[in-house]
């Protein structure tokens, strides 16, 4: 389980403000990559929501939409995000990590020091410590995950009002066999990623 250890060693200095930063969506085959950062009050941050909060992918959906309310009261949060066009123009690692130095130009100030989940360090304006799996580890990031995730699925969700017959609105743009399927019999559209191979087959099957 997280917890604030990491916080504590980063903001050393009594005052010092520590984000967690954690994106979500490298792996799908269409939509927007989607980072949060988030800046947690260590001394006010709800008993209930520590025993709550975790890695997003240890959650059912429904527990990480009312973590995700509930933080809306309990924290600052900035949320950034990259799209399939920058994704294919840049790639998906590159576009992950401009999609992190956006939320945390969301947040409107710059922290003395940023957690980010991960073993690459995105440009940002601050110190910054590298975590693998840190979403597991550090409170900051874990809401982080949480935050990145929601937004994007409900993002997704929408997206799927406009394109049904891939079920984005379940399957989040990942490649299930139900999306594949889709891909095959209806080839991609304006929001799938061209640069990813599964993609990028059925336009050459088109061509």
């Amino acid at each position: 389980m997280p917890d604030f250890s990491f916080e504590r060693k980063a903001g050393a200095k009594e005052g010092h403000i520590v984000v967690g930063i954690d994106e979500a969506g490298r792996g799908p085959l269409a939509g927007p990559v989607v980072a949060a950062a988030v800046l947690l009050d260590l001394k006010r941050f709800p008993r209930s929501l520590r025993s709550r909060v975790d890695d997003s992918k240890k959650l059912t959906p429904e527990l990480r939409e009312q973590i995700y309310d509930r933080l809306q009261d309990h924290a600052r949060i900035g949320v950034g995000m990259a799209s399939c066009i920058e994704i294919d123009r840049i790639n998906i690692l590159r576009a992950s990590l401009m999609a992190m130095r956006r939320a945390l130009d969301a947040l409107g100030f710059a922290p003395d020091h940023a957690l980010i989940d991960g073993n690459v360090r995105p440009d940002l304006p601050c110190p910054s410590t590298l975590i693998v799996e840190g979403d597991g580890k550090s409170f900051s990031i874990a809401a982080a995950s949480i935050v990145a995730k929601v937004v994007r699925d409900r993002m997704m969700a929408a997206m799927a009002g406009y394109h049904p017959e891939y079920g984005w609105d379940h399957n989040a743009g990942y490649s299930t066999p139900e999306h594949l399927s889709a891909l095959a019999r209806f080839g991609p559209c304006l929001q799938h990623r061209r640069s990813f191979y599964s993609v990028r087959k059925h336009l050459l099957a088109r061509a």
